[in-house]
């Protein structure tokens, strides 16, 4: 269980983020045509999970444009914009945007991504969301960069997690 803050008061992540090194684990989450996609889709590639409560917050929003922004530079890379909001808000705000270089995919189904990744909120105003963090998975499958972040309203280290690609 990890602490992190909402406006600085102390909530808690249902686990923790997966350790560096270890294999990524599976999951099933729901794209904006409403078709299942998994960890094993993205195969070969590094896949940057970008992991939020909402994209209808401004802190969200902007990690899923920097990283829009960001990825189209890295070879063989994927990234993945990960949420509870429903599938069409997703893509109606990539749409809105012009996102075209990020996948945004929803966990609203079940808790199955939530759990294994360890970034369900427990508790605070925003319990049942998930956490903002970032996973890198490297070509091989493996975890090779994490961050909890600690602050909900405060964005992920885009450096580090695009550094871990390279």
């Amino acid at each position: 269980m990890a602490e992190i803050t909402f406006k600085g008061n102390p909530i808690h992540t249902g686990g923790n983020l997966p350790t560096v090194g270890e294999k990524a684990p599976s999951f099933a989450l729901t794209a904006g045509d409403l078709s299942e996609k998994t960890l094993a889709d993205f195969a070969g590639k590094n896949v940057v999970l970008n992991i939020f409560p909402s994209v209808d917050t401004g802190v969200c929003a902007q990690s899923v444009r920097t990283f829009n922004k960001e990825v189209s530079a890295a070879d063989n890379t994927v990234v993945l914009c990960i949420s509870k909001d429903l599938p069409f808000a997703l893509s109606r705000f990539c749409a809105a945007e012009g996102l075209e270089n990020v996948v945004t995919l929803s966990d609203f189904k079940t808790d199955e991504f939530a759990n294994a990744y360890g970034v369900k909120m427990v508790d605070g105003p925003l319990n049942g969301l998930l956490s903002r963090a970032v996973v890198v998975i490297n070509a091989n499958g493996e975890v090779a960069y994490t961050e909890q972040v600690p602050e909900i309203g405060q964005e992920p280290d885009y450096k580090d997690a695009l550094a871990a690609i390279k």
